[in-house]
């Protein structure tokens, strides 16, 4: 059995990065639900329960903003010796490998977040105390670290909801093939639907493909 909530979250900015972009990073154009799972686990995770995204809303028109950003060009190595146990300070200064890169990113981007859970193998935990620690903690303002739209740099604003309010968008939109979640239990395997917008809403529950 699952337990719902909404979730309204918001923000000035947003970067959902398309995988097949290799070095210029671009947004799909709405969240996916693999983030929108990232936002909730932000704000209350725990091994008992497990996060799945029902519905995405979308109030607002899809703006897109061409910006630039600076970025590692490469990532930390870790040397030898330190894997084979020996104490090496890992690190990697942005002064000596800093790459200006320009984004495509999403603008004045406002969601609802349509979710349930599910309690994990045999927990006999109530389900009704995660849905109340949760609901306080939302409304607390409360988080384990602040969440984020696609990268930490677009912090996300979020409060409770009971009420959807209407979306501005109307009619049908294929937005394509999308990032659904990553198969954690099977050697973190990307999984895709093809997501369809109608009247500003995505149902999540759609069949996925590896």
């Amino acid at each position: 059995m699952g337990y719902g909530i909404k979730l309204r979250v918001w923000g000035d900015y947003a970067l959902f990065t398309r995988p097949e972009m290799k070095v210029e990073r671009v947004s799909y154009d709405v969240m996916t639900p693999s983030a929108a799972r990232g936002i909730l686990e932000a704000i209350y995770w725990k091994p008992a329960i497990r996060w799945i995204i029902d519905r995405i809303h979308v109030l607002n028109g899809i703006q897109f903003e061409n910006i630039r950003r600076n970025e590692l060009s490469n990532r930390a190595a870790v040397p030898i010796r330190a894997v084979n146990g020996d104490n090496v300070e890992v690190c990697q200064y942005i002064e000596e490998d800093r790459q200006q890169r320009a984004s495509m990113v999403l603008k004045n981007v406002d969601y609802i977040i349509e979710a349930h859970f599910d309690l994990k193998g045999d927990d006999s935990s109530e389900p009704g105390k995660h849905l109340a620690i949760f609901e306080r903690r939302v409304k607390n303002g409360q988080c384990y670290h602040r969440p984020y739209f696609g990268c930490r740099e677009f912090p996300v604003n979020f409060s409770w909801c009971d009420d959807v309010p209407e979306s501005c968008l109307t009619g049908e939109r294929y937005l394509g093939y999308m990032l659904h979640d990553i198969d954690f239990d099977n050697d973190l395997n990307p999984q895709f639907f093809r997501a369809v917008m109608n009247n500003g809403i995505i149902n999540c529950n759609k069949e996925v493909v590896s």
